[in-house]
């Protein structure tokens, strides 16, 4: 008997823990979170299908419980996004690296991620990492997804050669009108991201003739529109209507799950041409910035980089032996969320909620509809989403942390992550030193 009272005390301590992560601050913010995160993971997942035959309802549902669970622990839209760098080589590849190789590098990067989460290395690492560098690779990231935007807007797409085709006409229901209107709509309604959004100003209620009153409920009501929710119904309609038969071609049920054979010579070249590129990136980006945008972003919420690095290396050594695209979290998928009104866990177990029925009902055909999709509008939520990711660098206050920063970022875009973050420490460690030489010469 004693001993069932404390596991029952600790049992309740969860449920509320739980229910206190996926509680909705706003219905339709949430909602309109959990679109926020879509123009990365469509054209990823959909470029992975098409060329390399990955299987969408596998991958529906594990990124379901995967959106569910990291929403239940840790009580922020914290992502599910593909891993960039094994999904870019598995697409520029061609033949010489499939299935069996896209998921032997997720297990061999989420092995390492998961090591490095439960012996502690992670924090340290995390410790002694300046912010500048931080800030460096976030705003790098947060360009890269724009600048990848605005080419989504611009030009055609074809996701599955990885490749930009001919400009993108001027009307249609594809076109690039459409996609400026959304970016335009996307704007009047959210701003800058202002956390007043919907909050009036009393001294207009004073107006004699009731305009003030009338152009502030306007405001009030514009201003909680669920933008990029609205934003992606539109795309869905459009894509029906590029392909009206698309619905009756779509097969009802899940798709069958099995155990993907890894060969040594897959496990070889999974780790060399995948793992190895992935993880610097998953490191800095999925782990140590997602953690400090996490922490400025909800202060009162605790997202430790050793339970992020876990989280990540459980989801993939689990779900990639089934055939789940490789995962992780991303400090680009938390702002997108949190630009679009996300706060809570409930933003992106919403998200997962769809996700699952969708693996289950129509599961891999869906990718029939994804694929007439107007991809820019895809690239109107992936553009503020790296807007607001870039916006994050905005606290370096003085010219040496701008300096690294900026530094960081544009080795970074010019090259890769890793490097980027290499030279970022390099020179801070030279600036730390010049500064202690001056103080040692005035004295």
């Amino acid at each position: 008997m004693e001993n069932s009272e404390p596991a029952s005390g600790l049992a309740a301590a969860t449920i509320q823990k739980v229910r206190k992560n996926l509680a909705f601050r706003s219905k339709w913010s949430e909602v309109n979170g959990a679109m926020g995160d879509l123009g990365t993971y469509i054209p990823i997942v959909l470029a992975l299908t098409l060329a390399k035959d990955l299987n969408l309802g596998t991958t529906l549902i594990f990124t379901a419980v995967y959106n569910i669970l990291t929403g239940a622990l840790y009580g922020v839209p914290m992502p599910v996004q593909p891993m960039k760098s094994i999904a870019a080589v598995a697409i520029s590849s061609g033949s010489s690296f499939g299935i069996p190789e896209i998921m032997a590098a997720g297990i061999c990067t989420s092995g390492a991620l998961f090591l490095l989460g439960v012996t502690g290395l992670m924090e340290t690492v995390y410790r002694l990492i300046p912010l500048p560098v931080v800030r460096g690779v976030q705003l790098s990231q947060g360009l890269s997804f724009a600048m990848t935007a605005v080419k989504y807007i611009k030009k055609e797409q074809n996701f599955s050669k990885a490749k930009s085709m001919g400009e993108r006409h001027w009307v249609g229901l594809d076109g690039l009108l459409l996609a400026l209107v959304c970016a335009g709509f996307i704007v009047v309604v959210n701003g800058a991201g202002e956390e007043n959004r919907g909050e009036g100003n009393d001294d207009d209620d004073d107006d004699d003739d009731g305009g003030g009153r009338r152009k502030e409920r306007l405001r009030r009501f514009i201003t909680s529109l669920p933008s990029a929710f609205i934003v992606f119904l539109l795309g869905v309609v459009l894509a029906i209507l590029r392909r009206p038969n698309v619905v009756k071609e779509m097969k009802v049920g899940p798709s069958t799950i099995q155990i993907v054979k890894i060969s040594k010579h897959a496990w070889k070249e999974g780790f060399i041409n995948g793992a190895i590129p992935q993880l610097p990136l998953s490191v800095l980006n999925s782990v140590i910035a997602v953690c400090k945008l996490s922490s400025d972003l909800f202060p009162a919420k605790n997202c430790s980089v050793t339970s992020v690095s876990v989280t990540v290396g459980l989801m993939n050594l689990v779900g990639c032996w089934f055939g789940a695209m490789p995962c992780c979290h991303g400090a680009g998928g938390l702002a997108g969320q949190y630009k679009f009104g996300g706060r809570s866990g409930g933003s992106v177990a919403i998200l997962g909620a769809a996700k699952l029925v969708l693996g289950f009902v129509v599961g891999s055909s869906l990718a029939k509809l994804l694929n007439q999709f107007p991809v820019g509008v895809l690239g109107v939520l992936l553009l503020f989403a790296g807007l607001e990711l870039a916006m994050a660098c905005r606290d370096m206050a003085s010219k040496k942390e701008s300096f690294v920063m900026l530094l960081c970022a544009a080795v970074s875009l010019g090259s890769s992550a890793a490097i980027g973050f290499v030279c970022g420490i390099v020179v801070y460690l030279l600036l730390r030193l010049r500064s202690k030489d001056q103080s040692c010469s005035a004295l």
